[in-house]
């Protein structure tokens, strides 16, 4: 599906990939960013926009010589890694519950963090600049060394899948943990102490800002960088143990080659070229897909999965979705939805089912199929994924 300009009066258009009208807050959000003097061109939604803080998820927000720190959220550098692997799913036959609660002893997950680093964490270069980040994350180094190569909670997961080849693939989704979200805050706060300042007045308090050539915009932009960095590094040891942990059970303790590897950011910040110019360009929820980008669209627990190779569509700033987009608040699912409910739509996927992971029920996002018909002008499918372990954060 092509996109649709949206009928609002904004100075800087809107363009929406989603096949359903914005709600009165959603669209109340969208006019906010896209009203705001330093958004470049035009905002573009993707297919599995809902609301978030400030910003929609789902947005993609080019600005010029300045960044929104709450646009860009909490979980800097949130994203998906996915690993192909050579073995056929007939070697997962009667292995699964085994190799789920295996995923679980190496990889901590929610609040829980390492009890020690491994070697490959210490060794990370990025700890050589912890010293140059925020004043008020100095006392985090030590929690930072100990959250790397865990999950954290809410929607980040761990899967094995199957390809419609009948191909293992690993998956997992998780972000900067706990350092990246006090980052944030302290920059998102202090943003806000600006504006107060200087009287400046925003459509909402989320949306304040920072101006390229200040000393502020310069320390979030650095701290942003690490957090992303962070991030990326983060899903590369969760999926080193979670390969061990496969070739334990499936190659018998021999070491693999990933046939393709892919790891993408979707909550994240970048200087980009587009329509000629050098931008920042913000995705918050949304994947680049550039000619060059493969990208991964998760669907919910117990829905399917999508490898996609982005097509370099420059109206959305070669982008595409981050998922299926949540249909409902996680305490309208916890309401709406029973323990049954979660049973029944988790069928043939080994996972927890208990009403811990209940807002996390299939029946609370978007129809994934909806979701990638409407972006066929973004992606093509790569491969096709369907969960058989998932587990949660």
């Amino acid at each position: 599906m092509p996109y649709e300009k949206l009928e609002m009066s904004t100075p800087a258009p809107i363009l929406s990939w989603a096949n359903h009208s914005l709600g009165p807050e959603e669209s109340k959000m969208a006019k906010n960013v896209a009203s705001l003097p330093f958004v470049f061109k035009h905002v573009a939604l993707m297919p599995d926009v809902h609301l978030g803080k400030g910003a929609l998820v789902g947005s993609v927000i080019a600005t010029k010589e300045a960044i929104m720190p709450a646009a860009v959220g909490v979980d800097i550098g949130c994203g998906i890694m996915a690993v192909k692997t050579p073995f056929n799913a007939d070697k997962l036959e009667g292995k699964l519950k085994k190799i789920r609660l295996d995923i679980e002893a190496a990889i901590p997950v929610g609040f829980n963090e390492n009890k020690e680093a491994e070697k490959t964490v210490i060794n990370w270069q990025g700890w050589h600049d912890f010293k140059e980040l925020h004043p008020g994350v100095q006392h985090l180094e030590n929690k930072a060394i100990k959250q790397m190569g865990s999950l954290g909670g809410g929607n980040h997961f761990i899967e094995v899948c199957v390809d419609t080849d009948n191909q293992v693939w690993l998956m997992l989704h998780s972000g900067s943990r706990h350092i990246g979200n006090m980052l944030a805050q302290h920059h998102i706060e202090r943003g806000r102490e600006l504006a107060k300042l200087a009287d400046i007045r925003l459509p909402d308090r989320d949306l304040a800002y920072f101006v390229a050539g200040t000393s502020e915009f310069a320390a979030y932009w650095n701290d942003l960088q690490w957090a992303q960095d962070y991030a990326r590094f983060n899903r590369d040891v969760m999926m080193a143990r979670l390969k061990r942990v496969i070739e334990k059970h499936l190659a018998g303790g021999r070491e693999f080659k990933p046939l393709l590897s892919v790891n993408c950011h979707h909550n994240y910040a970048e200087k980009e070229v587009h329509f000629g110019e050098e931008v920042y360009v913000t995705r918050k929820g949304a994947v680049r897909a550039t000619e060059e980008d493969y990208g991964i669209i998760p669907g919910s627990m117990g829905a399917k999965s999508y490898i996609v190779k982005g097509k370099g569509n420059h109206e959305s700033y070669c982008s595409c979705s981050h998922g299926a987009g949540r249909l409902m608040s996680r305490n309208k699912a916890k309401n709406n939805f029973s323990l049954d409910d979660l049973i029944q739509q988790t069928k043939g996927v080994e996972c927890r089912k208990d009403e811990g992971i209940l807002d996390e029920i299939p029946g609370a996002y978007k129809p994934i199929d909806e979701v990638m018909a409407n972006q066929a002008d973004l992606v093509e499918v790569v491969a096709t994924l369907k969960q058989v372990i998932c587990v949660k954060g």
